[in-house]
């Protein structure tokens, strides 16, 4: 697999490669990939752990009595319980707008089935059923995990996008996620690294930098 040296000098030439903005622009990864039928359900739905973060993943809990109070303890995006589960079954226009602020829902077990009666129809296309937490589980651990997480997502395609930092991170700390997601790509493929046909990492506004022609070679 790619190397994070040769990560690293990607990085470089994306970032050269973009006009400053006024914004702060993400670094993405992007991979292309071979040798596999689309047509027989091939999907990814990973959740993989950044080893380098600058920012946070929004992260909302969704529990009631002591799971609740501690998820607030520990400072979580956003509580919500049964009352507004309610509020939002009831209006579907407000819970996609809330749906949407969130990159992660983490519930409690004991509520995970009235969550999938109220919001199940509109969490799950979008690939952000909650995360079930058990009965007396530490929740800040699991809030400290998907704060420096990523969600890896396709359908049905031959390629996958996904945010690895932004352009003020350190450039092997941007290699260092790079890395990582690739791994964790690589064990969920049907033949591994030999169905990665490109990688490819740009910003936000800048073209995709393709991978150095020997690594393409060693895999042909």
């Amino acid at each position: 697999m790619i190397t994070e040296p040769q990560l690293v000098d990607m990085i470089k030439e994306a970032k050269a490669a973009t006009k400053a903005k006024k914004f702060k622009q993400s670094i993405e990864l992007i991979v292309n990939f071979k040798d596999i039928d689309v047509k027989k359900g091939f999907a990814l739905n990973e959740v993989v752990q950044l080893p380098k973060t600058s920012s946070p993943a929004t992260v909302c809990v969704i529990a009631t009595g002591d799971m609740g109070t501690k998820a607030k303890a520990a400072k979580a995006d956003s509580v919500i319980g049964n009352e507004e589960l309610d509020k939002f079954g009831a209006n579907k226009r407000e819970s996609r707008k809330f749906i949407n602020k969130y990159d992660f829902f983490l519930a409690d077990t004991q509520i995970m089935p009235t969550v999938g009666k109220t919001l199940g129809q509109l969490l799950g296309p979008r690939g952000k059923m909650p995360t079930p937490v058990p009965f007396n589980a530490p929740i800040e651990s699991f809030l400290a995990r998907f704060r420096s997480s990523i969600k890896v997502r396709t359908r049905a395609s031959l390629s996958v996008s996904c945010k690895i930092g932004d352009e003020s991170m350190d450039d092997a700390d941007l290699a260092i996620n790079a890395h990582a997601v690739l791994s964790a790509i690589e064990k969920k493929l049907p033949n591994g690294e030999k169905n990665m046909k490109r990688v490819m990492i740009k910003t936000t506004m800048g073209k995709p930098i393709k991978q150095i022609q020997e690594v393409k070679k060693k895999y042909a």
